[in-house]
């Protein structure tokens, strides 16, 4: 927390403004239009919710095929499901981790010649490292497919000096607690087109019509961010940029101690084009390289000394609830799956804290 939060909090206390509507909930929204550039903001209860509701606004219907990430959360894919669409899985290019535009230019031919046009594309930030979104967005341009970003975790991140989740026709963030702010929960759709955003809100407001009466026209959902929520998210944003840099430090931190070692490879910016908030600092681990030690003997090695460390994510297409559906790899996942570990990197670590982790790996490594 930055200070400032406990205020707007208060605020809505003292004005009696606690529903999920209020000053704190139009305030949030304006101020992510302005760190984004987005047009449009809608702040809603999570990033799940924000992509359900793009989804909803693209038309995407039972049977349909929605193009996603196989290296990511479970949370990007879910409301594909949700929807009763089907989950095409793209794996990553090496460079960023992140949609390979070569497999994805693949997948959708495929999908074509089968009869069946994807209704969107959703690429994944992932751990905050911005996906190659001029090859992304030409491939997308050319076969007229939309595209909503996964930005849950890369919030101040940007490609080619333009914030990541405003490439696409909409754009979905998170605050839930680990992310670089949080609402504690919480999650916003971005969009350049109004008529978008403003649907979005009357979705996640139960769709209730303009009536003296309730009434329903459409199936709605309770989406929506509560004020006090929105408040915290306020003071959130005073300090957005301190804590991309206390991130940006600790990944420098770890380059600095664990780059010398042989075998030990960390996700960073391909080129200037790219500039990641590096919400989470990640290696791989090579063990033909490091005497042996793999990544699990690094991560129990710290879990020992009470250091939390997770490997990264288990790619969709080998997730049970996702293993029989349409996967276009190139083995990168797997690999990545098998070598890699998201090192501690809490805003929060102090020096103390880093140099117990290093102590640890460096000792392992030795």
């Amino acid at each position: 927390m930055g200070g400032n939060e406990i205020n707007y909090v208060k605020e809505a206390f003292d004005t009696n403004w606690i529903a999920p509507l209020g000053p704190h909930v139009d305030g949030f929204e304006q101020d992510l239009e302005a760190y984004t550039g987005a047009a449009h903001a809608a702040v809603l209860s999570s990033g799940t919710a924000a992509l359900h509701l793009a989804l909803i606004l693209l038309g995407v219907d039972p049977g349909d095929e929605v193009i996603t990430s196989t290296f990511t959360f479970s949370a990007t894919v879910n409301p594909i499901a949700y929807l009763g669409a089907i989950p095409i899985l793209v794996d990553s290019e090496a460079a960023t981790w992140n949609m390979d535009p070569e497999l994805l230019e693949t997948a959708i031919k495929d999908r074509l010649k089968k009869g069946k046009k994807p209704k969107a594309i959703i690429p994944v930030h992932l751990y905050g490292m911005p996906a190659n979104m001029e090859r992304i967005m030409d491939i997308a341009t050319r076969y007229d497919i939309p595209v909503v970003e996964d930005a849950a975790e890369a919030l101040g991140s940007r490609y080619r000096d333009k914030a990541v989740g405003t490439f696409g026709l909409m754009g979905i963030l998170s605050f839930n607690g680990n992310k670089i702010i949080t609402t504690s929960g919480g999650g916003a759709l971005l969009s350049d087109k109004e008529e978008l955003i403003v649907k979005s809100r009357f979705l996640a407001t139960q769709a209730r019509d303009d009536a003296p009466h309730y009434q329903h026209s459409e199936i709605g959902y309770n989406y929506r961010m509560s004020n006090i929520a929105a408040g915290i998210g306020r003071g959130q944003m005073e300090v957005v940029d301190k804590h991309i840099a206390l991130r940006r430090d600790i990944h420098e931190y770890y380059k600095k101690h664990l780059s010398p070692v042989d075998g030990i490879i960390f996700l960073q910016e391909p080129g200037e084009a790219y500039f990641s908030n590096h919400w989470l600092s990640c290696i791989t681990v090579d063990p033909t390289r490091t005497g042996g030690v793999t990544r699990e003997d690094l991560r129990l090695a710290l879990a020992d000394e009470n250091i939390e460390a997770r490997p990264l994510w288990k790619p969709m297409h080998l997730q049970p609830v996702f293993k029989d559906h349409p996967f276009y790899g190139n083995g990168t996942s797997e690999k990545l799956f098998e070598t890699g570990l998201c090192l501690p990197s809490g805003s929060n670590m102090t020096e103390e804290d880093r140099q117990r982790v290093i102590k640890v790996l460096l000792k392992k490594l030795s």
